[in-house]
């Protein structure tokens, strides 16, 4: 079972500088990331860099992903 510490060090990985706080229950999850990758990027694109940090695991592995992204300004 994929566990909150799972997807924050995927993240994390995939996402150079990012900070993220990860919680949930094994299915659902609640995601805060803080990038500068961020910067001048729309919701939507950021999002998107998230997914594609997390790659396939998306498709199989976690279920349902809730997120709030953010730039260091923002937070």
């Amino acid at each position: 079972m994929v566990t909150p510490q799972d997807i924050k060090g995927w993240i994390e990985a995939g996402l150079e500088g990012a900070e993220v706080e990860v919680d949930g229950d094994g299915h659902h999850f609640n995601a805060v990331i803080v990038s500068p990758a961020f910067a001048g990027k729309t919701m939507v694109q950021q999002h998107q860099m998230v997914y594609r940090a997390l790659g396939d695991r998306m498709k199989a592995e976690i279920h349902a992903l809730s997120m709030r992204t953010l730039t260091p300004g923002q937070a």
